[in-house]
């Protein structure tokens, strides 16, 4: 009897632990995108606020400055290091948002330095560690099929 109850004692705890595991786990995809045991990773977010000298620029400035803007954005992307970037409608003061697959604030402070419209005071940073699925990089990957024209 002291078997029987222990044989269903461990079956149990392994019914218990099984149906605990994700039978879909890619072991292989979470290690390449630095995934933890939740399928989670540390992303640093980063705020855009309309910066202190828009008015010093002509509208042909900005708009050279905002094509400068987007083609930072696109080699950042193809870096691997912004996994997710876009405006805001309306006209606020918060423009938008970039989403850094980096390690620490630091280093998106330096990648954020590299854009021309922080650079020529259009647009301000506020930084923010943020805790998010690890599969957020292979959104890029979609979007390019979904998407007709590039920016």
């Amino acid at each position: 009897m002291k078997k029987l109850t222990l044989s269903l004692f461990l079956l149990f705890i392994g019914l218990s632990f099984a149906q605990a595991q994700n039978s879909s786990f890619d072991e292989e995809l979470a290690k390449k995108l630095g995934a933890d045991e939740y399928g989670m990773k540390k992303y640093v977010i980063a705020f855009l606020y309309r910066g202190d000298r828009v008015d010093e620029y002509s509208p042909e400035e900005r708009a050279e400055l905002q094509r400068a803007h987007l083609s930072n954005i696109n080699r950042l992307a193809e870096e691997g290091k912004m996994v997710l970037a876009g405006p805001f409608f309306g006209n606020d003061e918060l423009r938008g948002l970039f989403f850094f697959n980096v390690e620490s604030l630091e280093e998106a402070i330096t990648l954020t330095e590299s854009d021309p419209s922080i650079q020529a005071g259009i647009l301000k940073m506020e930084m923010k560690e943020w805790y998010g699925s690890a599969a957020l990089p292979l959104l890029l990957e979609f979007h390019s099929k979904i998407s007709k024209t590039g920016i």
